[in-house]
């Protein structure tokens, strides 16, 4: 599963505070001030859309934009009395699918019928003369009279249907009104630009039930996103029920998690992590995507990511060694075997998934198969010698070539990630790009298709803010913009190799995500600008334009109790203090550029209230409380930050930079307990925990209090792991070590650490220092062995002199 690899560049980017500023991130604490106003007051039904009885919105802030949309004179209304009718009863059923859009979002829904149309309806027809390029072509036209839909295809029609249902949710008021909802006049011709409009889930890291699957499904298709890859096999899990080999989901459906998330708090005992998927699961969810237009592709993951499966059948590994599925995470040796027996197994499991899946495609993997199994194998080498493999990349490439026939004489095409570019490829074969796009580029110019999925770009387990309040993940950060100015075909491709570009697609690994609401929260809004690119032509996309859309986009995410993330519509805030002149300047920053409106004396922000142009003086203690707003409206719950002397001596993990030259692979992690709910979650850098405070100014500063947590070192590095470095301990447990002028500079602090945290998990260490004054970089690390678990700041505090613990034995040596 291509999610880990250090030598990402994008792995390296940290949250770091590299400047002399205090960096605050929503310090404070949040407050919902419109309590009793609910989500409506900020950004609820009413909020980004316009109530019945207002002009509609002349474009319907549809997402993705139409290829071609012009507007018309008037306004059509829809109310629960508006006849709906359908022309045949191909018609009637996407017309039954518009009635369900409008009823899952709390809108009137019509009755349904079959026939012509008339004045004052919306009809849906398919043309069989109806011109288009693609099957998922429609043409939508609403005047004062009535709607009609038009399309050759089931598809078209489908995509029809959501732009309408999108036009009629973009103008629901508060209570619809008497006059129903408002549609302005318009005629719409569009087709996608792509036919791989993509998005790939994990369930295999963590399990995701047919319930929330189908909620997926259905948000992809109101996106006009139409391919599903499945991710099912994998180190961790098996998630696919195989009738030949029980086994699999018997033993590879689960795992036992690392530390206290691993063990029963009522009696001790170990306590699994287990799902998988029945076949009869699998064909409910297939069926479903299908009704929605949705292609599932499932995903067998070969010859790497196999742990599961080995654990569940040993012969089928390369090691002697006893395996279970495994509690960590990273990148693992164990591979399938080379032997024939094998081969044989992997076309059964892939014979009975064809059998579910009707899909054109099916993917095998190919990625991150480290090969120090294979080279120490004697019998892996005769076999390679047996079949003429060169090397063990070629090896792989005969495995990818064996599948790529079975599977064509089923009526099934082969999709793998870029690495099986590394071997000679079957010309048939489709590349998944993942590693950047230069793969892709590679495949395109060999002739083969290609979708692009670099992580750089499209990867939504990477956080989308630097707000503390984003979930676990990797803190290297893709931002809505980002993934919205992502374009799938380079420039470096001539004229002709482009049409091997079949799309896009955005890839959800699921290590840190153990709940639902973490999963939309990653997914939304940025499905949102994934989907644009895959249709949208690209001279007509605009960020801008985007932009103005999304709120009410936000609003549809509302009506369907979709999670999304409130983060990229929130103000974060950025504290510089004066600590002598006991001021401090206040940046107040809104992620994605909204207007922001502020208070000092209380109350709530308003549409009213002054607009942040530039920093705030303001004498300490202050409470500032902000928004970012849009067309009058706030578009997340207003938040109370609070600044004062005492406060601006403190940073939390998420505040520290990272130390200089040991970025890589900086992780924003969860806590391994309590067993159940949440968790503390730590921002640290795997290879080398180190924290660093940039520019702190220690001048009347007499010690360090640092709180610490403990979490298990889950990780597999494979060929990295020479890479991960540690202090040595000069004590039994490890010492908290502090320098000033980074981490080559003056030593400030050496404390003994103790066993074991205290009941809570934290313990708190003093850490006076010596020779302490003016302004220093402070690089805190703690000595010892990161494995099996390693300590990890949760927060620094600087302590002034006058209160400051004495402690001969504790201060630096």
């Amino acid at each position: 599963m291509p999610t880990r690899n250090p030598n990402d560049g994008t792995e390296a980017m940290t949250l770091s505070r590299t400047h002399s500023r205090y960096r605050w991130l929503l310090a404070g604490i949040m407050l919902a001030l419109l309590a009793g106003c609910g989500e409506r007051a900020a950004g609820g039904a009413g909020a980004a859309g316009t109530a019945a009885s207002e002009a509609p919105v002349a474009d319907g802030a549809l997402i993705p934009k139409p290829a071609r949309l012009q507007p018309a004179p008037g306004v059509f209304r829809f109310t629960a009395a508006t006849p709906v009718l359908a022309a045949d009863a191909a018609a009637e059923a996407v017309a039954r699918q518009f009635a369900g859009f409008l009823q899952t979002s709390g809108l009137p829904v019509p009755e349904i019928g079959v026939g012509e149309p008339v004045d004052g309806a919306i009809h849906f027809r398919l043309d069989p003369a109806f011109d288009a390029a693609s099957p998922e072509a429609y043409t939508l036209e609403a005047g004062p009279d009535g709607v009609e839909v038009i399309a050759g295809d089931s598809a078209g029609l489908f995509y029809g249907a959501v732009t309408l249902w999108q036009l009629a949710t973009a103008n629901a008021g508060d209570g619809d009104g008497p006059d129903g909802i408002a549609i302005a006049a318009m005629r719409i011709d569009d087709a996608p630009r792509f036919g791989w409009r993509g998005f790939m889930l994990d369930s295999a890291r963590h399990f995701q039930s047919v319930e929330e699957i189908r909620k997926l499904l259905d948000a992809m298709a109101l996106h006009k996103l139409n391919t599903f890859h499945w991710h099912l096999t994998d180190d961790q899990g098996w998630r696919i029920e195989i009738k030949r080999y029980p086994k699999l989901t018997e033993v590879g459906a689960c795992r036992i998690p690392a530390g206290d998330g691993g063990i029963d708090p009522a009696t001790g005992a170990p306590r699994p992590y287990c799902g998988f998927y029945t076949q009869d699961q699998i064909r409910e969810v297939v069926a479903y995507a299908a009704e929605r237009h949705i292609t599932v592709v499932p995903e067998l993951d070969i010859p790497g990511h196999a742990t599961a499966a080995i654990a569940a059948y040993p012969e089928l590994g390369t090691t002697d060694r006893a395996l279970k599925p495994v509690g960590e995470w990273g990148v693992f040796e164990n591979l399938f075997n080379t032997e024939e027996a094998t081969m044989v197994f992997l076309e059964n499991v892939l014979t009975e998934m064809i059998a579910l899946f009707p899909g054109e495609y099916v993917h095998i993997g190919g990625d991150e198969a480290v090969k120090d199994q294979w080279q120490a194998s004697a019998r892996v080498q005769a076999r390679m010698r047996e079949l003429g493999a060169k090397d063990e990349m070629a090896m792989q490439g005969l495995m990818v070539e064996r599948l790529e026939k079975f599977l064509a004489g089923h009526g099934k095409r082969l999709i793998g990630w870029d690495e099986i570019l590394e071997a000679e490829l079957p010309a048939s074969a489709t590349v998944m790009s993942w590693r950047g796009i230069e793969g892709g580029i590679e495949a395109a110019r060999k002739g083969h298709d290609v979708v692009m999925s670099p992580s750089s770009d499209l990867y939504l387990d990477y956080l989308q803010t630097g707000s503390p309040d984003e979930p676990p993940g990797r803190p290297a950060t893709i931002t809505v913009d980002e993934v919205y100015a992502f374009e799938p075909v380079p420039d470096a491709l001539e004229a002709g190799q482009r049409r091997h570009i079949l799309g896009l697609q955005a890839n959800m690994w699921t290590e840190h995500t153990r709940f639902d609401a973490r999963l939309e929260h990653n997914l939304f809004p940025r499905l949102a600008a994934v989907a644009e690119t895959g249709w949208t032509p690209a001279a007509d996309k605009d960020w801008d334009d985007f932009r103005r859309r999304l709120p009410v986009q936000l609003q549809r995410y509302r009506r369907l109790d979709i999670g999304y993330a409130k983060t990229p519509f929130q103000v974060q805030a950025v504290a510089d203090d004066d600590r002598a002149a006991g001021t401090a300047t206040i940046e107040l920053d809104n992620p994605l550029g909204y207007e922001i409106r502020y208070t000092t004396d209380g109350s709530a922000p308003d549409a009213a209230s002054p607009l942040y142009r530039a920093p705030l003086q303001q004498p300490l203690p202050v409470e500032v409380k902000a928004a970012a707003f849009f067309d009058g409206r706030p578009l997340a719950e207003p938040q109370a930050f609070a600044f004062d002397a005492a406060s601006l001596l403190t940073r939390s993990d998420e505040q520290l930079a990272t130390c200089p030259d040991v970025g890589r692979l900086l992780l924003r992690l969860e806590d391994d307990g309590p067993a159940d709910g949440e968790r503390a979650i730590f921002n640290v850098t795997i290879f080398y925990p180190c924290w660093q405070w940039n520019d702190a100014d220690l001048d009347g500063i007499g010690a360090l209090k640092v709180r610490l947590g403990r979490i298990p070192y889950y990780f597999q590095l494979a060929h990295d792991e020479p890479h991960r470095r540690f202090e040595p301990a000069r004590s039994a447990h490890g010492e908290l070590l502090v320098h000033g002028g980074g981490c080559d500079g003056m030593p400030l602090a050496t404390v003994p650490m103790p066993a074991a945290p205290d009941a809570d998990g934290f313990v708190e260490i003093d850490a006076p220092l010596a020779q302490a004054g003016g302004r220093q970089d402070l690089c805190i690390r703690v000595s010892g062995d990161t494995r099996p678990t390693m300590w990890v700041v949760d927060r620094v505090s600087l302590v002034p002199a006058a209160a400051a613990p004495v402690e001969a034995d504790a201060a630096a040596r």
